[in-house]
C-alpha cells in the first residue's frame, strides 16, 4: 500500500504531462515551466557547492568565509605546501573506492547529449560535484563550473527521465539545468543561456529558447536572493576606445589563440606523463604537490582565480609578476586537470585570459607610451578571449563580459578579440577542451549535437550489392567488348585471388589514345598505386563522409574485412550525402518537430 501511495504523485504528474503534451501548442509552455523549477532548484545547488567550497577553504587556510582564496597572499607557507597534496591524496582515494563501486565513466552533459540522448547518471553527477568540491576546496588550480554543470545537468535529466520526457525534450533539459548553473554562478542569465546552447545543446532553435531562458532567470534570481546582486567583475567606468584599440584587439585574439592551445595540450602531456609513471590513486597527490609548491611562489594559483581577477581590474599586478604568474597559473592549473584533481577549466581560463591581456597592455604602454593604452580593456579582452578559446563559447564569453561590466562599447571590442582567438584555434588545432578531451579518449565527438542515431546508419545499409567485379590482368580490348562506353558508372577491378584493387573510370578504358597498346595492356596498370580505398560495411555514415572527403573520390567499393578485402558492394558519396541529411531531417522532425532559426520546418508527415 505504501508504494501505491508513494507512486500516484509520479503517476498523476505524468498523466497531466502526457495530456499537454498531446496538444503541441502547449508542449513549449510546460516544458518552461519545468524548466523554470529545475533552474530555481540548480540555483540552490551552485550556492550550496559554493557555501561548501568556502567552508573548506576557511578550514584549510584560514581563509574568511565570505573571502576569494587567489585574493590571498598572507596564508601561512606551510598550508600552501601542503594542503593541495592533501586533497589530491583524498581525491586520489575517494576516486579509487568509487571506480569500485561503480567503474564506468562518468558521462558529461556534452557527452550526454551527443551520445545518450540527455541520459545522465545523478548518482555519478553528485560523486564528480563533491570531488569537485575536494579538488577546489583544497587548493586545486581549477574552477567549480565543471561541477556547477554536471550537478546540474545531472539533476535536470534525472528530473526529466523521471516525467518521461521524449528524447529531444530530455536533451533539451539537460541543456537547461547547464544553463541555470552557469546564470547562478556569475549571475549572468543570459551567458547561462547560450553556454546551453553553443556548448551542451548544439544548436539555437526557436523551441528551445523559452525554456532555456526560463532556466538560466530562474537560476540567477535564486542567487540573487540568496548572495545579492553584486556582480563578480565590477567596473565602475565605460570604456572609451579608438580605432587603433580593435587592431590591437585582434593581435591580442590571435595571441590568447596560441596560449589557449597551448593550455590545452599541456593537460593532455602532463596527463600522458603522469599515467607512464605513477599509479592512477597517486597521480592527484602527485598534482596538488606540484600545484603547491608554484603556490609557495604565487599564492594566486590556488583556486578558481576570480578574487586574483578582481585585483588585477582594480589595482593590478606588475609586469614581472604577471609574466611569473600567467606561466604558474598555466603550469598549476594543467597539473591539477592533468593529474586526476576534478573541475573544470572554465575559471582557469578567465583567470590566465585576464593576466594575458594585462601582461599585452603593459609591453604596449611600454613601446607606445602615448597610445592611451586602458589595462583594464585589455585585461576583460584577454579574459574572454582564452576562455572562448578554451571552452569554446565565443557568444557566451561575450554575454559574460557584458552582463558582469554593463559596458556595450567594451563588448564590442571583446568580440573582436574572441571571435579572433575563436576563429584561429577551430582551424588550427580543431577542438575546445571538452572535445579536446573526447578526441585522447578516442571518442569522434566534435559538439553536443545528438549523434548517437549515426550509428545505426551504417555502410552495410546504404551499398549498393550485386557488384560483378573483372579481373585485373584483363586487357583493355577484352574489356572494352564486354563492358561498352555508357553502360555502367565504375568498373571494380580485383587480384587473381579475389582481392579488391579498387575502381576505374569507363571513360578512361575507352580513350582513344589507349587504342593503340589496348591489346596488351592490362587494366590494373589504370589503377593508382598503393592500398585502394575502401569502406567496411560496419562503418556508419560519418566515418564513410570523412573517407570521401580524405580520398577524394566520388565512389568507393566496399569490403568484407581490412585482411581478405572481398568485394560485397560500393557507396557513392551522393547517396551518403542523401541518406545522412534524410535521416538528420527526419529525427529533427519527430524529435522537436520544430525548424531551426535559419531553416525551414520539415514538411509535416501525411
Amino acid at each position: 500500500m505504501s508504494f501505491a501511495i508513494v507512486d500516484r504523485p509520479a503517476e498523476l504528474f505524468q498523466r497531466v504531462l502526457r495530456a499537454l503534451r498531446s496538444d503541441t501548442r502547449y508542449s513549449e509552455l510546460v516544458l518552461s515551466a519545468l524548466a523554470a523549477l529545475v533552474g530555481a532548484i540548480v540555483g540552490g545547488f551552485v550556492i550550496a557547492l559554493e557555501q561548501a567550497v568556502s567552508f573548506l577553504h576557511s578550514a584549510a587556510f584560514l581563509v574568511p568565509m565570505d573571502a576569494h582564496l587567489s585574493a590571498n597572499q598572507t596564508i601561512d607557507g606551510w598550508r600552501v605546501l601542503i594542503m593541495p597534496a592533501l586533497g589530491g591524496l583524498a581525491v586520489g582515494l575517494a576516486t579509487w573506492a568509487l571506480r569500485r563501486w561503480r567503474p564506468r565513466d562518468i558521462v558529461d552533459a556534452i557527452e550526454a547529449n551527443a551520445l545518450h540522448g540527455g541520459r545522465m547518471s545523478l548518482i555519478d553527477s553528485l560523486n564528480l560535484s563533491l570531488l569537485t568540491v575536494v579538488s577546489v576546496g583544497f587548493g586545486g588550480s581549477i574552477g567549480l563550473e565543471a561541477a556547477y554543470t554536471q550537478m546540474g545537468s545531472g539533476f535536470a535529466s534525472k528530473f526529466g527521465q523521471w516525467v518521461q520526457l521524449r528524447r529531444g525534450d530530455l536533451r533539451l533539459m539537460v541543456g537547461c539545468g547547464a544553463a541555470a548553473a552557469i546564470a547562478a554562478a556569475f549571475d549572468a542569465p543570459l551567458a547561462g543561456a547560450f553556454y546551453a546552447f553553443e556548448l551542451v545543446i548544439g544548436s539555437y532553435t526557436l523551441n528551445a529558447l523559452a525554456p532555456v531562458a526560463a532556466s538560466a532567470l530562474s537560476g540567477a534570481l535564486v542567487s540573487r536572493a540568496v548572495l545579492g546582486t553584486q556582480p563578480i567583475f565590477k567596473i565602475e567606468r565605460a570604456a572609451e576606445l579608438a580605432v587603433h584599440d580593435y587592431i590591437l584587439f585582434f593581435v591580442l585574439g590571435l595571441g590568447a589563440a596560441g596560449l589557449s592551445i597551448a593550455t590545452m595540450r599541456s593537460v593532455t602531456s602532463i596527463e600522458s606523463w603522469l599515467r607512464r609513471r605513477a599509479p592512477q590513486t597517486l597521480r592527484p597527490l602527485l598534482g596538488g604537490l606540484g600545484v603547491g609548491l608554484i603556490a609557495f611562489v604565487y599564492p594566486q594559483v590556488l583556486g578558481s582565480g576570480h578574487g586574483a581577477i578582481v585585483y588585477g581590474l582594480t589595482t593590478g599586478y606588475a609586469l614581472p609578476v604577471l609574466i611569473g604568474m600567467l606561466i604558474a597559473k598555466l603550469a598549476a592549473s594543467a597539473l591539477s586537470v592533468g593529474s586526476g584533481m576534478r573541475g573544470g577549466l572554465f575559471s582557469a581560463a578567465l583567470f590566465m585570459g585576464a593576466l594575458f591581456g594585462s601582461l599585452f597592455a603593459k609591453i604596449l604602454g611600454l613601446l607606445f607610451p602615448g597610445a592611451g593604452i586602458d589595462v583594464v580593456d585589455y585585461t576583460l579582452v584577454g579574459m574572454g578571449s582564452v576562455a572562448a578559446g578554451i571552452i569554446g563559447g565565443p557568444v557566451t564569453m561575450m554575454l559574460l563580459v557584458l552582463e558582469t561590466t554593463n559596458d556595450f562599447a567594451l563588448t564590442l571590442g571583446v568580440m573582436v578579440g574572441i571571435l579572433t582567438c575563436n576563429t584561429l584555434v577551430r582551424l588550427r588545432f580543431g577542438y575546445s577542451f571538452a572535445t579536446w578531451r573526447f578526441h585522447v579518449r578516442g571518442m569522434r565527438i566534435q559538439g553536443a549535437q545528438d549523434v548517437g542515431w549515426i550509428a545505426d546508419l551504417t555502410v552495410g545499409s546504404m551499398m549498393s550489392r550485386g557488384v560483378d567485379p573483372f579481373p585485373g590482368d584483363l586487357t583493355l580490348a577484352a574489356l572494352r567488348a564486354l563492358v561498352p562506353l555508357g553502360s555502367t558508372r565504375q568498373i571494380f577491378v580485383v587480384s587473381p585471388d579475389g582481392r579488391y584493387l579498387g575502381w576505374v573510370d569507363p571513360v578512361d578504358v575507352h580513350a582513344p589514345e589507349r587504342d593503340a597498346q589496348a591489346g596488351v595492356t592490362a587494366l590494373s596498370a589504370l589503377l593508382p598505386t598503393g592500398t585502394p580505398a575502401f569502406l567496411l560495411p560496419e562503418s556508419n555514415v560519418r566515418t564513410a563522409l570523412l573517407r570521401f572527403e580524405a580520398t577524394r573520390l566520388e565512389t568507393l567499393g566496399v569490403v568484407d574485412n581490412a585482411e581478405t578485402r572481398h568485394l560485397v558492394g560500393y557507396l557513392t558519396e551522393a547517396f551518403a550525402l542523401k541518406r545522412y541529411n534524410q535521416e538528420l531531417e527526419r529525427r529533427r522532425a519527430e524529435e522537436s518537430g520544430e525548424a531551426g532559426l535559419f531553416s525551414p520546418a520539415a514538411a509535416p508527415t501525411p
